[in-house]
């Protein structure tokens, strides 16, 4: 992700996100995770595999119309540099 797109996300921090595309590998299918804030979606998806999720095809969706997306990556890079400044309100 680009510098601006990651700024533009963490500014996004507390709209509203639907995550899909995780897979819960015990039983093998996809999970269904309750709408959340932007910031706490992408800690949920960078830590997901922690937890037994499988991420390689989630989305996060994210803005009006759900215009913005971001995959799994990009919420490893954004978790990896903002952390916890994702979750502040």
């Amino acid at each position: 992700m680009t510098e601006e797109a990651m700024a533009a996300a963490l500014a996004a921090r507390n709209e509203e996100a639907q995550i899909l595309g995780i897979v819960d590998t015990t039983t093998g299918s996809e999970a269904t995770i309750d709408c959340r804030r932007l910031g706490e979606a992408i800690q949920f998806v960078a830590n997901a595999s922690i937890l037994g999720y499988d991420v390689r095809a989630a989305m996060v969706f994210y803005g009006g119309l759900r215009l913005h997306s971001l995959r799994s990556r990009d919420c490893e890079q954004l978790w990896a540099k903002y952390g916890e400044a994702l979750l502040r309100q």
